[in-house]
């Protein structure tokens, strides 16, 4: 199964781990902002040879077996150029904002992908009143 390669561990601890940050409550029906960063407080370095891809964020409402995909972001420059590795004009920092409106309590849950180290996911329970 995939999910045996899944990593996750204490985003104040390790780089690769996609951070959560939203309110542990909200309004049904009401939009609300979800922010997923990688690297937080580690940073990571999103170089050409050492970058995250992409931030995938899913919602699972409560006594489903089905998940929501919310949103996907891939991030696409990395500094590469014809001039050589980090040398192009233009990077991408792994932080996604992203406005939803939820009818259930759930979890959230988000993953990345680092091209070195794999993927790496967290989790979030939100209660929905």
């Amino acid at each position: 199964m995939l999910s045996e390669f899944v990593k996750t561990a204490d985003w104040k601890s390790e780089k690769h781990v996609p951070l959560i940050e939203c309110a542990d409550s909200v309004k049904a029906g009401d939009f609300f902002e979800i922010t997923v960063s990688v690297g937080k407080e580690i940073p990571h370095p999103n170089t050409t040879e050492h970058f995250i891809a992409w931030i995938a964020l899913h919602y699972v409402p409560e006594g489903s077996n089905m998940s929501i995909e919310l949103a996907r972001c891939e991030f696409s420059a990395h500094g590469a150029s014809a001039a050589g590795a980090n040398q192009g004009p233009a990077f991408t920092d792994s932080k996604v904002c992203v406005n939803a409106k939820l009818l259930k309590s759930g979890k959230l849950y988000a993953t990345e992908f680092c091209n070195i180290h794999g993927l790496w996911s967290s989790e979030k329970v939100i209660t929905v009143k």
